[in-house]
């Protein structure tokens, strides 16, 4: 007798909660609470990281001074997706940018908005737009828009 494997799709949804730690609570309640982005910095190599690790990745050694950072930066990378993802739950086309904010190391993965996909450059200045409604997530920045003037 000849088997066959047999297969159906489905979808289990698995409730989870996920703690971000006293790190990432820090940040996150800082952007809920104050509308602030903050960062800390690497006692060694001086690395600025946002969001903010408990330890540097580079030097391993755990991360020291926290940092009140601007809420404006500078596109470094993006993308323009132009289909439904099932992530994204934004009107379409949606621009994901990498942002390196203004006094961090590296870039922060977000959304740009309030400018047509077109005239998204790389280089453009963005400043962040917060959520009216805000939660303790790190959608409580909006987006990053262009910087006007």
């Amino acid at each position: 007798m000849d088997v066959q494997n047999i297969y159906y799709d489905g979808r289990i949804k698995i409730p989870y909660t996920w703690y971000v730690g006293e790190t990432g609570s820090r940040f996150l309640i800082a952007l809920r609470d104050n509308k602030e982005i903050w960062g800390n910095q690497c006692p060694q190599c001086k690395k600025v990281f946002v969001p903010p690790m408990k330890t540097c990745g580079e030097c391993f050694v755990p991360t020291g001074e926290w940092l009140k950072l601007a809420d404006t930066g500078t596109v470094e990378s993006f993308t323009v997706v132009h289909y439904e993802n099932g992530v994204a739950k934004r009107p379409l086309p949606v621009i994901y940018g990498l942002i390196k904010i203004d006094g961090a190391s590296g870039s922060l993965l977000h959304f740009i908005g309030d400018v047509k996909p077109e005239k998204v450059k790389i280089g453009m200045r963005v400043k962040a737009v917060f959520a009216e409604k805000r939660g303790g997530t790190i959608l409580d920045i909006s987006h990053f828009a262009p910087v006007k003037g």
